[in-house]
């Protein structure tokens, strides 16, 4: 392991502690956005409320203006630490909490996804088309399927909404268009909607937020990666609220149509004409 030995003259390579130095480091993610997956949020008196969570991408510092989604509420970074010490900045691979002016405990929770709001905020994700890879599931999974994920710090329902494609696990080629059903061993691309507000990234753009496992029956029944997402906007949301104003409406008006009509239907017939003398 530490000096090369006189028993082993036909080993010609380095001992343990040279092939250690000759790795060379891995470069950090700091050239991309922020992203930081909340562990933790913690009120602490006298400073207010303090995230906590790893981060992933980008470098957070005290001054910039973050965003978290879901629930989209931001502002300003007052300090930064780690073990108790305040940094100037925070880089990948660092377990940090920071304190954030004017934001209650109640508006983030772990799961949550902290970004610079400046540089490609994070945003809720409206639903994402995913690769999965069933690992040990006992019957079958059909469309509608809802089990947990647990991706990167959240931990949420999601519904497998459509799967589109049965492919190779080796090479990836697709085997089957919309299969009624996948099994153990299986590989696919579904399209997945989460319950509740999440946020996730594609595995391409931040690989810790875009890979997933899917927990049932209390073990992991499949892994996945996620290759595209659909962002909830302002617009889809308002979609949103307008169609449920649109079936109020309809339910209202249908309700009055009932009600005039069963007051006709309740009105007595007029009398009889009288008959001739």
């Amino acid at each position: 392991m530490l000096e090369k030995s006189a028993n082993m003259p036909w080993y010609k390579g380095p001992t343990l502690l040279e092939a250690l130095d000759q790795i060379s480091e891995p470069k950090r993610p700091t050239d991309k956005p922020l992203r930081i997956p909340l562990q933790d949020v913690y009120k602490i008196a006298g400073i207010g409320t303090v995230p906590v969570g790893r981060v992933e991408t980008g470098i957070i510092k005290p001054g910039m203006n973050v965003q978290f989604a879901p629930g989209g509420v931001s502002n300003e970074v007052k300090s930064v630490e780690m073990h108790h010490t305040a940094l100037i900045e925070g880089v990948p691979g660092d377990n940090i909490g920071f304190n954030v002016k004017n934001i209650s405990v109640k508006d983030i929770k772990r799961g949550y996804v902290a970004g610079d709001i400046k540089n490609d905020p994070p945003q809720e994700t409206a639903e994402f088309y995913a690769q999965v890879i069933i690992l040990n599931h006992p019957g079958q999974i059909h469309n509608g399927y809802t089990p947990v994920l647990d991706c990167h710090t959240a931990h949420i329902a999601c519904k497998f909404a459509e799967i589109k494609q049965r492919i190779d696990r080796r090479t990836g080629q697709a085997q089957e268009e919309n299969p009624k059903n996948i099994k153990s061993g299986d590989a696919a691309m579904v399209s997945m909607i989460p319950s509740k507000p999440m946020c996730v990234e594609t595995f391409a753009d931040y690989p810790p937020l875009g890979r997933f496992a899917v927990r049932d029956m209390r073990q992991t029944v499949a892994v996945g990666v996620i290759k595209e997402v659909t962002r909830k906007t302002k617009e889809t949301k308002a979609t949103g609220k307008a169609a449920g104003k649109d079936a109020k409406a309809g339910k209202d008006a249908k309700g009055k149509d009932a009600k005039a009509g069963k007051d006709a239907k309740g009105a007595k017939p007029a009398g009889k004409p009288a008959g001739k003398k």
